[in-house]
């Protein structure tokens, strides 16, 4: 549904997009998240033919943005950071007015801002002034707009920011929900959300995408790797040296001890046979093994890794 090939975007000497490639399925929820000035609002926005590009393509339900704008806006339900709402009007009129520029018009119209009110929960809201209403519903109101053409993609742009927890998980179900029968592509700062929403998440660091997986994917350690919980009676020096010198680890933390029981987080390569070596390992020390088995690690500590990487990699290349 949405298929982006090298996509580069610079502001004069800044690179905002560097080489952006991702694609999104028919009813797929995306989480797009990333530091502050990482390039997501601007990926965003070239998505949704607000920006041009300077290099690379994008095309939308097949239609290039660059080539056929019209058609693929059509095609797009846009809800940008700053809601763009006219507080001095009417909740019904508002989207009365979205319709008409949308071309939609009579029976068709009036039955669309039914739906959208009621797909947003906005039956209470609708005879007041958009000015009136607090944060929450005024993002229900951007929501609502961006449906009233009934577009198969959805471009959210922090949905949920400034919102309270309340209405935070209010706007998260309503996007599920949606998701069901469209493309979704969110960005969020709330990484709780990516978790609890998203099909899968594009990690963004300068410029850049540092990961594309499923949020279950990061959480056992990313694309590329598996973290294994092994617990081992033993002398802790020893086994600390030996696991230094074993091939198929990348990393190990101690996390955990009591007696003279010692716990490792263990990092290896995804499709090693990471559990049967470290058994064997084990076994063959003469020690004994308490558990071993598959886990997870905070969403947050992997996105802290993933951009702190990059950006001490794109400090390095500017130093030299």
């Amino acid at each position: 549904m949405i298929e982006v090939k090298n996509l580069t975007k610079r502001y004069g000497a800044t690179i905002a997009v560097n080489n952006v490639s991702f694609s999104a399925q028919a009813g797929e929820i995306v989480g797009f998240i990333g530091p502050n000035g990482a390039g997501k609002s601007t990926a965003m926005r070239v998505i949704t033919c607000y920006l041009p590009a300077d290099e690379g393509t994008v095309t939308v339900d097949g239609y290039d943005v660059f080539e056929e704008s019209i058609e693929a806006r059509k095609r797009i339900g846009y809800l940008p950071e700053n809601t763009p709402l006219y507080t001095d009007m009417g909740v019904v009129d508002y989207l009365k007015f979205i319709a008409q520029i949308r071309g939609i018009a009579g029976y068709t119209r009036n039955e669309r801002i039914k739906e959208v009110i009621d797909i947003c929960s906005l039956e209470q809201m609708m005879h007041k002034n958009i000015g009136e209403l607090s944060k929450g519903y005024r993002q229900r109101v951007g929501l609502a707009q961006a449906l009233i053409h009934d577009p198969p993609v959805l471009i959210l742009d922090e949905p949920t920011a400034g919102l309270d927890p309340y209405q935070i998980i209010e706007i998260r179900n309503l996007i599920k929900e949606i998701g069901r029968q469209k493309t979704i592509i969110f960005s969020t700062h709330i990484l709780s959300q990516v978790a609890a929403t998203c099909d899968r998440t594009l990690i963004i660091s300068n410029g850049k995408i540092v990961a594309n997986a499923s949020p279950q994917e990061l959480a056992l350690g990313g694309l590329d790797q598996q973290i294994m919980q092994i617990g081992i009676i033993g002398p802790h020096e020893e086994i600390e040296t030996k696991l230094e010198h074993l091939d198929f680890v990348l990393d190990f933390k101690r996390v955990d001890s009591e007696a003279e029981c010692f716990r490792y987080h263990v990092t290896s390569h995804k499709d090693h046979r990471t559990a049967t070596e470290l058994a064997q390992f084990v076994n063959q020390n003469n020690w004994e093994l308490t558990e071993l088995y598959k886990t997870t690690i905070d969403l947050e500590d992997v996105f802290l890794k993933l951009t702190r990487s990059e950006s001490q990699t794109r400090g390095e290349l500017e130093n030299e």
